[in-house]
């Protein structure tokens, strides 16, 4: 990416960001920061290992990307620029890779048998010698460019054991260590691999062409050739290419790559549809608004790949005492070769021996990979649920909340007017009352309007529209509805037209007393029935409740700028005891900080837009559907992408999984250093017990960090 501005030093600001291969521990990153940083017109570089990528600012009048990437290449490992869009394929360099691992562990295997077997000892050292020159071949050449490097990673390590085998005589031993040193290095590179894959997987979602109708002729286009405003036709089973608005055909689609909701979505006319879902039974023509770069799965990547890179409180600390282990280790093991032969006159090749053991074992990798693994996993295993965390940092604050804060409007409920009961009066029917309400807001857009059209829809009340409709502003409406006149609207009106009584005084006053509204409909000058309106608490806000109290979560908060009344029923019918009502935006922000100065760490959930200085203020903010809105994504810590509450207990309930995965990973990672620490100081580890145990502790962590993916 060329960027315009300029400084005195370069002349032609650059950044490329690279695909890396072989860049599988942070051993590696230190070696490539070596190799780089004496590059003329190199500004600054940052490599992320779980992702697989190197991002280099450069001065391009100095310095070009190829270099770059042939740099990287003396280093053992192989890059590509990102826009390439190389893959990993099983090429000749590869192939051959896994024939040289395979003659290793033959000639180990036969080596073993001709010792059982009481052979002549040259035969046994001629298949170490191959064991070792196939094992060896692919890491050994990174071994020697760390060590020009001056870089004491785990490839220089593994070279000093082998070499010391070798020099002490252990040919047998240096052979299994080189090749099971081979071994583990192909099957962490696989392990790795599906770790960045489910961050990959992520992009696979989008088809690469689209059907598209342009001057009456339909044509497949490539993706990225298509333009804001085309129309592509979308059919049954095929997924949507782009973000786009609806404009004809009728059909159900799958939001789940998208919202994580379980069951697909109707779309119609003027429905939105996102790049990625999948369309169900019927054909939908599509107006495009999002290019892909700007679609809400492109963000959603986007979001996801910086999310991974920020270091979480425990990669922070894990990684500042890797810093601190491999040099005292190797201190002791050079300590170890040395003080007892020069002191204690004990035998050289024992204690050398032993040293190489140490050796072996103080390359912290398994330590350092532990974290980020569990915590990438987690994140893309979420985001294929629908939810976005924005870091480590806020996936592990998830876990150490015990108090919630609900925004009520849109989060706890609809946000929308629904018609929760209809109250005949002077011997009309329910039907009777919906069908002439229907007729007197056929024509109208308000809020109200809808809700009891939808009502008298879902009923299967059929109106015709009222004739000589009048809209009354402030109060309601009238027409005449089967010849006679009707109105419809708030008490006043009634009142002032002479249509009220005791009994619907009484009814409206016990309404406003639960937080509700009455809308009166009258026909032929008298009151016909009441339409009680409310918006309607979602159907997942209860049990996400009790979920949050079974997990834990000891205070529950209602926060709502809605009357008092309204809050408190809402908030019975939940069972949330703590409410405050009638908080403007900044009184939100208030409530928000007496909670933390209270109870300690709080999440607050709220839509995202309207309640963005609330989410900022809270420890760790929710914003509700974010499906779609760049407020909502941008604003909030941890972005649903669908309106599913039930998506906070599991958010929280993977947090606490993920702090205890990576608690568990460190546990082996160290409890495994500390053992072979001892056993080596005393003689009884073997070098290839050492390279099982260090190589394996890191497979064991990836595949312990990669469950979070599938985790519910």
């Amino acid at each position: 990416m060329m960027r315009d501005q300029t400084c005195p030093v370069c002349q032609v600001h650059a950044e490329s960001v690279f695909r890396i291969e072989g860049m599988d521990c942070h051993e590696e990153v230190a070696v490539l920061e070596r190799r780089l940083k004496g590059l003329p017109g190199l500004e600054r570089m940052s490599a992320d290992v779980m992702s697989g990528r190197l991002r280099v600012a450069y001065d391009a009048a100095r310095l070009s990307a190829s270099a770059v990437a042939a740099a990287v290449g003396e280093t053992g490992m192989r890059a590509w620029l990102e826009t390439d869009h190389a893959t990993r394929v099983a090429d000749a360099g590869q192939r051959a890779r896994r024939w040289l691992l395979l003659v290793s562990g033959v000639s180990v295997a036969f080596g073993m048998a001709l010792r059982s077997w009481g052979s002549p000892e040259a035969a046994i050292v001629a298949l170490g010698v191959v064991a070792v020159g196939t094992g060896a071949w692919h890491w050994a050449r990174r071994a020697w460019s760390s060590a020009r490097l001056l870089s004491l990673d785990i490839n220089v390590l593994m070279l000093l054991a082998v070499m010391g085998a070798m020099a002490i005589g252990e040919w047998s031993e240096a052979g299994t260590v080189a090749f099971l040193f081979a071994l583990a290095q192909w099957l962490e590179t696989r392990n790795m691999e599906r770790a960045r894959l489910a961050i990959r997987a992520l992009m696979d979602l989008a088809p690469q062409d689209a059907l598209v109708r342009r001057s009456g002729t339909e044509a497949r286009v490539p993706v990225d050739e298509v333009i804001v405003g085309d129309i592509l036709i979308v059919r049954p089973g095929e997924k949507v290419p782009l973000d786009g608005t609806v404009v004809a055909g009728d059909s159900e689609v799958n939001q789940a790559p998208i919202t994580g909701e379980s069951m697909p979505v109707p779309k119609t006319a003027g429905a939105e549809v996102f790049g990625g879902t999948i369309n169900g039974y019927g054909a939908i023509d599509v107006r495009v608004t999002h290019l892909r770069p700007d679609t809400t799965l492109a963000r959603i990547i986007a979001l996801v790949e910086h999310a991974q890179s920020e270091r979480a409180p425990s990669q922070t600390f894990v990684e500042s005492f890797a810093r601190i282990y491999t040099p005292v280790v190797v201190s002791l093991a050079v300590g170890l070769a040395v003080v007892p032969p020069a002191v204690m006159g004990q035998p050289f090749g024992t204690w050398l021996y032993r040293a190489l053991v140490l050796l072996v074992i103080s390359c912290p990798c398994a330590l350092v990979i532990s974290t980020p693994v569990s915590i990438v996993s987690a994140l893309a295993g979420a985001a294929r649920k629908g939810v976005l965390i924005k870091g480590g940092r806020h996936l592990e604050a998830l876990g150490r909340v015990r108090t919630v804060a609900f925004d009520k409007t849109g989060t706890l409920t609809h946000g929308l007017p629904e018609v929760a009961g209809v109250i005949p009066l002077n011997g009309h029917a329910v039907g009777d009352v919906l069908r002439v309400a229907a007729a007197l807001e056929s024509r109208s857009d308000h809020p109200v309007a809808r809700a009891i059209l939808r009502r008298a829809d879902h009923d299967g009340v059929v109106a015709e529209p009222g004739a000589q409709h009048v809209a009354l502003p402030g109060l309601g409406a009238s027409a005449v509805v089967d010849g006679q006149p009707a109105m419809i609207g708030s008490h006043r009106l009634f009142e002032e037209r002479g249509m009220c009584a005791a009994t619907i005084d009484e009814r409206m006053e016990a309404l406003a007393a639960q937080g509700r509204t009455g809308v009166l409909v009258g026909w032929a000058g008298r009151a016909m029935g009441l339409i009680v309106i409310a918006d309607a608490v979602r159907e997942s806000a209860r049990p996400a409740v009790d979920l949050l109290r079974q997990q834990g979560v000891e205070h529950i908060v209602m926060l709502t700028g809605d009357n008092a009344s309204t809050a408190s029923r809402v908030a019975s019918s939940l069972g949330i005891s703590e409410v405050q009502a009638e908080l403007l935006p900044a009184g939100k922000v208030d409530a928000v900080r007496r909670l933390k100065a209270s109870r300690g760490s709080v999440v607050m959930v709220g839509d995202g837009v309207n309640d963005a200085p609330a989410l900022a203020a809270a420890d760790v903010g929710i914003a509700m559907g974010a499906a779609g809105s760049d407020a909502a994504l941008e604003t909030a810590d941890v972005a649903l992408m669908a309106d599913e509450l039930l998506r906070i207990p599991y958010a929280l309930r993977l947090s606490r999984a993920t702090v205890r995965t990576i608690q568990v990973n460190v546990a082996i990672s160290l409890g495994l250093k500390a053992i072979f620490l001892a056993l080596a100081v005393t003689g009884t580890a073997t070098l290839w017990m050492a390279v099982v145990a260090d190589m394996g502790a890191s497979l064991v962590v990836i595949a312990n960090g990669l469950r979070l993916l599938r985790y519910d």
